[in-house]
């Protein structure tokens, strides 16, 4: 029976114990004895070894989606004549490891700051093959971009032509770079994660584009290899990305008039399954209506197609993690403010908003199962909560778990490849959890779970107070 308290979206599940292909890891079961696994390591193995909270990456997934992306894009743009390139938008997950992954299986990378550069720099990445966005980007990182020798930096608004430009200059190099235009589409999102919009921080007016390409053209340290937007994040529909990819198209082909514009970059933002409710198209669907519409409108304008980029970072990290957590206490709650009065059963774990910070930031929701063991009770409505100081810390907002969810056992969570560890902090001075790869039956740590005595490395008092007492002994 349904539960009042539920979303319209969320039905009572006919087994508890079922996990969607569409929201999991490719490499995700349930064995017999009703414990998952994941590439052939068991939750219990991973949780004994690492401890929980815990993330972990299938790598086979993530890798075959990176693959998979470029491969379609790749397709597709040459059906009408012309190629496509894929950055790996690297803010939904980085680390060195992940960057070589990205550089071995051939696409390129997208960073928005120094230590991302750094990041991708240090896993092998070439630096023309990164791309460098960012709304303030500071001088110190657009010069060590450009003495690295990036291929594009991505001009945010009329001031960063003059610092690309100097900082090319003093070097005495030509620095390609792009500009990222608002076309005013407003992506079907959470109004946080849509950043094609006017009022908002990212890029420039459209109205405002051929005079500061006309700025940048005079700047005989830059080349302007063509324009660049990013409707938003999550988004399911591609109409969106359709209209904002044909205002562009009329944009690039006004500013031809005075110039070769060699390629266009159409972002990302591509929506995943987060949990078994959601219904996201098949990147085929997203990509294919883009590239045929921008070839429409190119044939309408008597224009040739440019050469296409596209950045996608949830799409391949998105669904290939998980994060598993111990559950700690258990309370069922009587709403008495609904329509009609119900029970929902509160499940506090290990961790919280300091490993995955959307919940509270958008409101997303997450779908969870028992990771240790199957159940044959019955669904209950359930939140799965953090152990941090805020009402809002919550992990799962709306999900059924078996009514006899209990202490001690083992939850996974599923579709936390994307933006759980990028976001994730030290709130409550948690320590942030470790990310663990799982390949044919083995796991590998890839970035180490914090410690205490990490959380007071920088804290001066703390380190004088240890030096001091290292000298007594």
């Amino acid at each position: 029976m349904t539960n009042p308290l539920a979303p319209s979206w969320l039905t009572p599940p006919e087994d508890v114990n079922a996990l969607d292909a569409r929201v999991w890891p490719k490499n995700t079961v349930r064995r017999d004895s009703g414990e998952l696994e994941f590439a052939g390591v068991p939750a219990s193995e991973l949780a004994g070894q690492f401890g929980t909270p815990l993330y972990v990456l299938d790598e086979q997934t993530f890798r075959e989606n990176a693959k998979h992306a470029k491969a379609v894009a790749e397709r597709v743009a040459a059906e009408v004549g012309t190629t496509a390139k894929v950055y790996y938008a690297s803010k939904a997950f980085l680390s060195t490891e992940i960057a070589s992954w990205i550089h071995e299986d051939g696409l390129n990378i997208d960073v928005a700051s120094g230590g991302e550069f750094a990041a991708a720099l240090a896993g092998g990445v070439p630096a023309e093959r990164i791309g460098l966005h960012g709304n303030n980007k500071s001088l110190r990182e657009i010069g060590r971009a450009v003495t690295a020798g990036v291929g594009a930096i991505v001009v945010d608004s009329e001031i960063e032509i003059e610092r690309i430009a100097s900082a090319a200059g003093a070097q005495d190099k030509i620095q390609p770079v792009r500009l990222r235009i608002n076309t005013g589409v407003h992506a079907n999102t959470h109004d946080f994660l849509a950043t094609a919009r006017e009022d908002q921080k990212f890029g420039i007016p459209i109205k405002d584009a051929p005079a500061l390409v006309a700025k940048i053209r005079a700047e005989r340290h830059l080349k302007f290899i063509g324009l660049h937007q990013h409707v938003g994040s999550q988004i399911f529909s591609p109409e969106g990305f359709v209209e904002s990819a044909k205002r562009l198209i009329r944009l690039h082909a006004e500013l031809l008039s005075n110039g070769d514009i060699p390629e266009i970059n159409l972002g990302g933002g591509f929506g995943i399954n987060y949990k078994p409710a959601d219904q996201a198209p098949e990147l085929e669907d997203f990509l294919e209506a883009i590239i045929r519409a921008v070839a429409d409108e190119c044939k309408d304008l008597g224009i040739a197609v440019p050469k296409l980029a596209f950045e996608p970072g949830r799409f391949i990290a998105g669904n290939a993690g998980i994060t598993l957590y111990n559950v700690g206490t258990i309370k069922d709650v009587a709403v008495s403010d609904s329509a009609t009065p119900a029970v929902r059963k509160y499940v506090s774990v290990d961790g919280g908003m300091s490993d995955n910070a959307r919940p509270a930031l958008y409101e997303a929701e997450y779908h969870a199962v028992l990771a240790g063991r199957s159940s044959d009770a019955a669904p209950a409505l359930a939140r799965v909560v953090g152990k941090h100081c805020e009402s809002g810390d919550i992990v799962v907002r709306h999900d059924y778990l078996p009514a006899d969810v209990a202490p001690n056992d083992l939850l996974a969570v599923a579709a936390t490849g994307a933006y759980c560890y990028s976001l994730s902090s030290n709130y409550n001075f948690l320590t942030r959890p470790p990310v663990v790869a799982v390949l044919n039956g083995t796991p590998r740590l890839i970035i180490r779970g914090e410690t205490e005595a990490d959380l007071f490395t920088r804290d001066l008092r703390y380190q004088s107070d240890a030096a001091q007492k290292a000298k007594g002994n």
